[in-house]
């Protein structure tokens, strides 16, 4: 057999098309043009690419985009009071801070990013969106985690009685994508470095998400016969070769449905991003 592919780039245009069905409605009704503003500290040529992205998806849908240029030499205090003027900004529906950060002030990274207002917080990172991802309230949600939930959706695939297996507990896709599968009635185990007799975990699962960073780990025979297998990894392993978590060549004779890498997972997320500051201006404005 051969697995059902999961282009990310058909689940993305569903997802943008959506936003900008939601945008429109929000300018016709309300009057209100939603706002996202990405703050980038340095030249970091990855992260510029990253933000010259963000800021053409928004102006694709209707989004008004700011980006914040703020010199390498940056300080703390600087970057804090910008937040607190764009937090201040009712202009501003949605606020980012691109990582990584300098050196000088990457070690108050939490700091920072928790100045940030809680519904204006579209990476969904801030504590408090986090207790409200867990206790199952509404909430802006991190952009991966809930665009893979998205994409599952979109493709018509099931997730109410799955069980499903998580490589990987950061804060940013494993954690999420715990609660995110459990709010729709996955059983769901989550497995990290110390897990013991990993494979045997791991062929348990209907669905499969693999989020450790670790270039090609997941291997054929640790996938169920059918499973999903959703990976998150984006390991660049040659100047011009990216490689996933999973051995796609592989798994694409076992698995029932996977996504590719490049070409999955990571175009959904800054379509996920439009979407959360939709949610965010809702969120604002005190509309379902």
């Amino acid at each position: 057999m051969s697995a059902r592919i999961l282009y990310g780039k058909d689940f993305a245009a569903q997802i943008k098309e959506s936003a900008r069905v939601e945008i429109e409605s929000l300018k016709n009704k309300f009057g209100v043009t939603p706002g996202l503003a990405v703050v980038i500290v340095g030249e970091n040529p990855a992260s510029q690419v990253y933000v010259r992205n963000k800021h053409k998806t928004c102006v694709e849908l209707g989004i008004n985009s700011t980006v914040v240029a703020m010199p390498e030499t940056s300080t703390k205090e600087d970057l804090l009071a910008k937040i607190d003027e764009l937090n201040a900004d009712k202009n501003v529906n949605g606020i980012l801070v691109q990582l990584p950060l300098p050196a000088e002030i990457k070690a108050h990274s939490e700091e920072i990013l928790n100045r940030i207002d809680p519904l204006k917080d579209v990476d969904g990172f801030h504590p408090v969106n986090v207790g409200k991802l867990v206790t199952g309230s509404p909430a802006l949600v991190p952009c991966t985690p809930a665009g893979c939930i998205e994409m599952l959706d979109l493709a018509g695939i099931k997730i109410d009685g799955k069980r499903a297996v998580i490589i990987g507990r950061s804060n940013i896709v494993g954690k999420p994508m715990l609660h995110l599968l459990m709010a729709r009635h996955a059983t769901v185990t989550v497995c990290h470095s110390h897990t013991k007799n990993l494979a045997d975990v791991t062929r348990e699962a209907e669905i499969l998400v693999a989020a450790m960073g670790r270039p090609k780990f997941v291997t054929a025979d640790m996938i169920r016969e059918g499973a999903v297998v959703i990976d998150v990894g984006i390991n660049r392993i040659a100047p011009k070769k990216l490689v996933g978590d999973v051995d796609f060549d592989a798994a694409v004779e076992i698995a029932g449905a996977i996504t590719p890498v490049p070409g999955g997972v990571g175009l959904l997320t800054v379509a996920m991003l439009m979407k959360n500051v939709v949610t965010a201006t809702k969120l604002q404005l005190k509309i379902s």
